[in-house]
C-alpha cells in the first residue's frame, strides 16, 4: 500500500544545541555511570572486612571505611549499580503499563475506554508512593515474599513499588500526545483508507508519541534512584549486606557525631550527581526535542 502522508517522525532531525546546563548534565551522569558500571568491576568484593573500622579516605581506601571494616569505594559502586538497576528497571516497568493505557485513552478520548482508564490512574496518583509502600511492605514484610511459584524479593518489591508508582505520570504524558497525533491529517487518511486500528495505533502514532515518553522517562530515572535511596534509607527498600546508596546511608547515620563525616558525605554526593544529572541531561533532551517541533 502507497503511504499517504509521510510519518512526522521519519523527518531528519537537526542536531541539538546542547546549553551550558545540559553538558554539566552529561559530565555528571557519564561520572555516575562510571561509577556504577566500571567500578564494581574493579573493586572487589563489597561486603569482605578488607580495612580499619571507621578509616578515612587513604590510598588503600579512597572512599574509606565502614563500620564493619568494609570498603566504601567498593560499597559505594556496587550500590549505586544496584540503585541504577532498580531505577532503570523500575521506570522500564511503568513503561511496559503506562504507555498501552495512555495511546488506548488518548486514541478513545473522551469515550468510555478513555473515563475508565484515567478514573484508575487518578486512584492510583492519590496514593503517596511512600504510604503506598508503608502499606505494602507493612503486609508483605521486608524480606522475601512467596507468592505461589514465584518468589518476590526485596529488590524486585521496590521495583514494582516504584513502577506502580510512576504509572500515571507516564500514562498521561502519553494520553496527552496521542490525543494530539489523532488530530492529524495523516491519522484521518489512514482511516479512510480502511487501515486497522491496530495498525495504526501500534505502527503510526506510537512512534510518534514515544521521544516526549522516553524524555519524561529519563528524567524519572532519577527520580526513581532518589525514591529507591529514600526508601532503603528508611529500611524498607534493598535489605542489607546487598549494598544500596540509601541503606550505606542510613548505616552511616549513626557515626556521623564520631567524625566519620565520608561515610555519609560520599554516598550522599554519589545519589545528588545521579539526580542532578538524569534531570539536568532530561531536561536538555526535552528542550532540544520542542526546539525541533519548532522547526
Amino acid at each position: 500500500m502507497t503511504r499517504v502522508l509521510p510519518r512526522p517522525w521519519a523527518v531528519r532531525l537537526r542536531p541539538p544545541r546542547m546549553s551550558a546546563l545540559t553538558w554539566t548534565g552529561l559530565v555528571l551522569l557519564l561520572l555516575f555511570l562510571l561509577l556504577a558500571l566500571a567500578g564494581p568491576l574493579f573493586t572487589g568484593d563489597a561486603t569482605a572486612r578488607t580495612g580499619e573500622t571507621l578509616a578515612g579516605p587513604s590510598a588503600a581506601h579512597p572512599f574509606g571505611t565502614d563500620h564493619l571494616q568494609r570498603d566504601l569505594f567498593a560499597r559505594t559502586a556496587e550500590g549505586a549499580r544496584v540503585s541504577l538497576l532498580v531505577a532503570v528497571a523500575g521506570v522500564g516497568f511503568g513503561l511496559a503499563v503506562a504507555v498501552p493505557a495512555g495511546l488506548v485513552a488518548g486514541y478513545f478520548g473522551g469515550r468510555w475506554p478513555d473515563d475508565v482508564i484515567m478514573r484508575i490512574l487518578e486512584a492510583l496518583q492519590a496514593l503517596p508512593l511512600f504510604v503506598f509502600a508503608l502499606f505494602v511492605i507493612g503486609i508483605t514484610g521486608t524480606g522475601d515474599t512467596e507468592l505461589g511459584f514465584l518468589t518476590l524479593t526485596s529488590t524486585t518489591k521496590v521495583v514494582l513499588l516504584l513502577g506502580v508508582g510512576f504509572i500515571p505520570y507516564f500514562a498521561r504524558v502519553t494520553r496527552s500526545a496521542t490525543l494530539v497525533e489523532v488530530q492529524e491529517d495523516y491519522v484521518d487518511a489512514l482511516r479512510v483508507v480502511g487501515v486497522p486500528r491496530r495498525r495504526i495505533i501500534g505502527g503510526e502514532i506510537l512512534p510518534n508519541v514515544l521521544p516526549p515518553v522516553l524524555v519524561q522517562a529519563f528524567l524519572w530515572i532519577g527520580v526513581a534512584i532518589f525514591a529507591e535511596s529514600a526508601l532503603s534509607f528508611l529500611g524498607l527498600g534493598i535489605q542489607p549486606p546487598r549494598p544500596s546508596l540509601g541503606n550505606i546511608l542510613g548505616d552511616a547515620t549513626s557515626y556521623m557525631l564520631l567524625g566519620a563525616w565520608w561515610y555519609s558525605i560520599i554516598p550522599g554526593l554519589v545519589i545528588l550527581i545521579a539526580t542532578i544529572g538524569f534531570n539536568l541531561l532530561g531536561d536538555g533532551l526535552g528542550d532540544a526535542l520542542d526546539a525541533d517541533a519548532r522547526h
